[in-house]
């Protein structure tokens, strides 16, 4: 499924509408070398591909406001030799038909092209500070349209940060992106199951994993949207765990983080369970506590509350948790006031989410958290990290658990896209009996 070109196009001329006046010049991202001649997959800039929906490298859309006006796409330009070697090339005249921009032009003209668009422009937006390199070339550009003041000719007397209105746009989700994202989920929910059907002692850590990236694959997803986290006993309480190479031991818990991207949009699911099959009693004691703590931040996620109301809903319930475990002492208020429960707990409950993992958006406007609004999406995905330790029961020590899950806030309060992906107890223990 490709998006509607006009998609494209309305987003750009919101952004158009929001800049007023001005230029903006928003590169893709750059190709990255592996090693040798060999590069990573290649990936498109967010921002970039938001507003344009091409996904080739070496690519940047300049845009001007105003009275009339333009979205200029730059790109590479046809080339049969290498389109042998590395595949299909759009080609500028293409891209301006297919893409619905009002000019296109090789990317090689970019510097000559810009010199003369951000004449008398008042205001140059751009991704500034994401990347040195392109601030360094725009400001060299800037001061050649400066070196032409005798003409008559005026630079851009201002530089903004285009992302700060990028950011707030890809914020809210539209119907189209939310269909996508549903895709991702529902492959990606289908990958926890395969994993929990596949996971026995035994196995090393990077089987599970292939697992799950079979089932991405086999459903066109062809990339995770971050490495899998796939981290068995004491290895779960490493939060960015990204090793996978571990064997997985009879008696301890599985803790797999991980999701796909479809059409440039990520799901992000985490799941526990037992490498047996069967909850031990202390795990499936602590696993309660932190499946309650995600049902009440996901009971919290409706709009007009304020972001961090889930994620403070999700403290109490782990609070006391953690009192009844012997993990902290005293009254819920005073766990959370002296913070002791960063021991166990010790990320936020949640990420905005997106074309990004950790997608834009701020989380405050000014001093004050936002609030949720219908076409967000974010992560639910309290967790406890229980470290062997002196002053910790023994039979809680390696326990690592995390349950994360993706929410969309509606006009009614919320949609879970992850809830295919099995997490109550007996849930996962019928599915891995099967």
């Amino acid at each position: 499924m490709t998006m509607d070109p006009t998609i494209y196009a309305q987003r750009r001329a919101r952004l158009l509408e929001q800049m007023q006046r001005g230029i903006a010049v928003i590169p893709t991202a750059e190709e990255v070398a592996r090693n040798g001649d060999t590069h990573y997959a290649y990936r498109h800039d967010s921002s970039f591909y938001y507003l344009t929906g091409f996904a080739e490298p070496e690519a940047v859309l300049v845009l001007i406001a105003g009275a009339a006006p333009q979205a200029i796409l730059f790109c590479r330009e046809k080339n049969l030799e290498r389109e042998i070697w590395d595949g299909y090339r759009v080609g500028p005249e293409a891209a301006q038909q297919q893409f619905g921009f009002d000019a296109a032009y090789p990317i090689a003209q970019l510097d000559e092209k810009l010199t003369g668009l951000m004449a008398n422009q008042p205001v140059l937006f751009c991704p500034l500070g994401a990347d040195a390199a392109w601030d360094q070339r725009l400001l060299k550009l800037r001061a050649a349209v400066q070196a032409r003041v005798r003409s008559g000719i005026r630079a851009p007397d201002e530089i903004r940060d285009v992302r700060a209105l990028l950011h707030e746009m890809r914020l809210l989700k539209d119907a189209v992106e939310l269909d996508i994202m549903r895709r991702a989920a529902a492959i990606s929910a289908q990958a926890h199951r395969r994993a929990m059907q596949f996971t026995r002692p035994g196995q090393f850590e990077y089987q599970v994993e292939a697992e799950l990236l079979h089932e991405f694959c086999r459903h066109g997803a062809r990339h995770a949207a971050y490495p899998s986290i796939v981290a068995g006993g004491a290895n779960a309480c490493v939060l960015h765990y990204v090793d996978n190479h571990a064997r997985l031991n009879d008696g301890d818990l599985l803790l797999i983080d991980a999701g796909c991207e479809v059409e440039g949009y990520a799901a992000d699911i985490t799941r526990t369970l037992p490498v047996n099959g069967k909850f031990s009693a202390a795990q499936k004691e602590v696993y309660e506590i932190v499946l309650a703590a995600q049902a009440a931040a996901i009971a919290a996620a409706r709009p007009g509350n304020t972001w961090d109301a889930p994620h403070d809903a999700a403290l109490r319930v782990l609070a006391q948790g953690f009192i009844d475990l012997k993990l902290c002492q005293g009254s819920v208020d005073g766990v959370l006031e002296s913070e002791s429960y960063k021991k166990f707990y010790m990320h936020r409950t949640g990420h905005w989410l997106g074309m990004d993992v950790h997608d834009a958006g701020d989380y405050k406007v000014g001093d004050q958290w936002r609030k949720l609004q219908s076409g967000m999406v974010f992560t639910v995905e309290p967790g406890c990290y229980i470290r062997p330790a002196d002053d910790v029961p023994q039979a809680l020590w390696n326990i690592g658990i995390r349950i994360e899950d993706d929410v969309v806030i509606t006009a009614q309060g919320n949609e879970v896209l992850t809830s295919a992906a099995p997490k109550a107890v007996a849930e996962i223990e019928e599915l891995m009996r099967t």
